[in-house]
């Protein structure tokens, strides 16, 4: 029987809106009963994240998550997703006090990125998120080699997360891919947008020259799967090797 998936969003609300779009564009049905069903719970209201992870705040966001993960379960949730990267800084305790299984976005992201045959990943994220080192230590555990943003380059993403994306303006293209180069320049054979606001970039299909893995668009993967639905129409990065060669008899 499948389960029902609870998705604590705000954290911000339009990646969560996308988040809950990606779920229902990426499951294989022929009508509104072949889609999982999904708990909604956004508090926008949720301090923020790295504002706390870097002392900018005293301000912890974790009592709201806490709270947010209770309602969805109270309310019949059986797998929790976060559309927050940053906010995974918090995963331990988030599931030691959830009745569920959650999601780890972070971890889900690195495996997918190697069983893709990446050896070497650009990490695009907040401050906060590459501060904690949370992808640094997924690739880390994963065998994997990373490569972060030089300072600037960093500041300008952020500028492009909160001055651009969160603020719902248009976020600079150009900047952006700027930065991916400079990424790509240091070695890195794919960039994992590693904060869910820049899995709201448009057009980056359009340059085939760099390989982005989306973290949100594997956290929907995985929100599929383990609610126990069927995944359709993910790039081929995302899918499993198997099914990237399949064997002769699955043709």
């Amino acid at each position: 029987m499948a389960k029902t998936i609870g998705i604590l969003g705000g954290l911000g609300p339009a990646a969560s809106v996308y988040f809950y779009g990606l779920i229902t564009a990426h499951t294989k049905a022929l009508r509104d009963q072949d889609h999982p069903d999904i708990i909604l719970y956004s508090k926008a209201s949720t301090p923020d994240r790295t504002d706390f992870i870097l002392g900018n705040s005293t301000d912890s966001p974790l009592p709201a998550m806490i709270e947010g993960v209770r309602a969805l379960t109270g309310a019949g949730a059986e797998l929790i997703a976060i559309p927050c990267n940053t906010a995974h800084y918090f995963y331990d305790e988030i599931q030691r006090t959830s009745s569920v299984p959650v999601l780890n976005i972070v971890k889900e992201t690195v495996r997918l990125a190697k069983d893709a045959g990446i050896r070497r990943i650009g990490i695009m994220a907040t401050t906060g998120t590459v501060t904690v080192g949370a992808y640094q230590q997924a690739c880390l555990e994963e065998g994997l080699s990373f490569v972060l943003p030089c300072e600037r380059s960093q500041a300008a993403l952020m500028d492009i997360i909160y001055r651009d994306i969160k603020t719902d303006g248009e976020p600079d293209t150009e900047k952006f891919l700027r930065i991916a180069q400079e990424l790509y320049e240091n070695g890195a054979e794919a960039v994992i947008l590693g904060c869910t606001e820049l899995s709201l970039i448009r057009g980056l299909e359009k340059h085939p020259r760099f390989r982005f893995i989306d973290s949100l668009l594997v956290l929907a993967l995985r929100a599929i799967e383990g609610c126990g639905k069927i995944p359709k129409a993910f790039p081929e990065i995302y899918m499993t090797a198997s099914e990237r060669n399949p064997s002769p008899c699955n043709v």
